[in-house]
C-alpha cells in the first residue's frame, strides 16, 4: 500500500511538473503572439468595423462618362468592363486598411495593377493579393478589376479583409460575352 501511495504521489508530482512546463510553454507562446500582435498593431485600426452593406457586380461607364453599377454574380467577359466589390462601413471615420485576395480558375495572360508595391501574385499565377489604405467615401470602400484579353472564364472568388478579419467573400463567374 505504501508503494501505491508513493507511486500516486510521484505521478501527481510528475503531472504538476509537466503542467508547470506546459503552462510555461503556453505563456511563452502567448508572449510570442503578443509580440506579433504588437508588431502588426500599426496595421490595425482601433475603431470597430461594422459592415452595413456589401455587394459585388459590374461597373460600366457609358458614352457620357456616367458610371453604372449592376449587382450580379455572372460577369460577361467584355473587354473594358470592370467587376468588383463595394462595402459600406457603418459610422467609420478616417482611413481603413484592407486586403483583397482574388482567386481565378487559371492564370490570366497578364496581371495589370496600378500599385505594384502593394500587389503580389501566387507562384501558380492564379491568386493576386492587393493591399490598400483608403479613406471611405460616404462610408464606402471598393475595388474593381478591368477585363482584358486573356482573362479566364469560370468560377472566381474575392475575399476582403480589414485588420486581418475576413469581412466579405464574393463568389462569381466570368462567362463568355
Amino acid at each position: 500500500m505504501l508503494i501505491k501511495i508513493l507511486n500516486t504521489q510521484l505521478l501527481l508530482f510528475g503531472l504538476s511538473c509537466s503542467l508547470g512546463l506546459i503552462i510555461l510553454v503556453l505563456d511563452q507562446s502567448n508572449m510570442a503572439l503578443a509580440e506579433t500582435i504588437a508588431k502588426s498593431s500599426d496595421f490595425t485600426t482601433t475603431q470597430q468595423i461594422v459592415v452595413d452593406q456589401k455587394e459585388f457586380g459590374v461597373k460600366i461607364i457609358n458614352s457620357n462618362g456616367k458610371v453604372n453599377f449592376f449587382p450580379t454574380n455572372k460577369v460577361p467577359l467584355k473587354q473594358g468592363d470592370a467587376y468588383g466589390w463595394r462595402i459600406k462601413l457603418d459610422n467609420y471615420q478616417g482611413q481603413v486598411k484592407w486586403r483583397e485576395v482574388l482567386t481565378l480558375p487559371k492564370p490570366p495572360e497578364i496581371w495589370i495593377t496600378q500599385d505594384d508595391k502593394n500587389f503580389s501574385i501566387s507562384k501558380d499565377g492564379k491568386t493576386a493579393i492587393s493591399q490598400r489604405t483608403t479613406t471611405p467615401v460616404n462610408g464606402i470602400i471598393e475595388n474593381f478589376w478591368t477585363i482584358y484579353p486573356g482573362d479566364p472564364v469560370g468560377q472566381h472568388q474575392i475575399q476582403v479583409y480589414i485588420d486581418e478579419r475576413l469581412i466579405a467573400t464574393f463568389e462569381f463567374e466570368i462567362v463568355p460575352f
